[in-house]
């Protein structure tokens, strides 16, 4: 008699997790989806104190209103600015980043990463370039 308990339990169990499976499998088809025109942006290069600002675009390619949680820059230089309402499918959405070099000098590689209910996610973004220090006075120059 135990048995057939558990051997009913058992299948019960397994039938259970196959149709969660089944279900979640079907939903991620229809989940919001990122599609960005351009996932980085080299600005080339800047002198130490500039503040470079890009717009990534995107478009919502998935099934369902692609809503943006949050996004966060890789350190207080990089600053997204985001769409809180909901971007329908087919729509538009702008990120708008600002990076600001002030005390940074050589390569720069700095992330943003957006967390959503994309079926892709997180997703990173990299705004990207040199910052130039510029050279300091010389001393002893004289001015007229």
């Amino acid at each position: 008699m135990k048995k057939i308990i558990i051997a009913i339990l058992a299948t019960g169990f397994a039938w259970t997790v196959n149709a969660q499976d089944t279900r979640s499998a079907a939903s991620d088809g229809n989940k919001a989806e990122f599609k960005f025109e351009q996932m980085e942006f080299n600005y080339g290069t800047i002198k130490q104190g500039d503040k470079v600002d890009y717009e990534f675009v995107f478009t919502n390619i998935g099934k369902e209103p692609l809503i943006i949680s949050s996004a966060n820059g890789s350190c207080g230089c990089t600053v997204p600015e985001w769409p809180k309402e909901p971007i329908k499918k087919g729509e538009k959405g702008k990120i708008k980043v600002t990076f600001n070099s002030a005390g940074k000098q050589g390569m720069q590689d700095k992330t943003v990463t957006i967390n959503s209910n994309a079926s892709t996610n997180p997703v990173v973004l990299h705004i990207k370039g040199n910052v130039e220090v510029p050279p300091a006075p010389s001393e002893g120059l004289k001015t007229n």
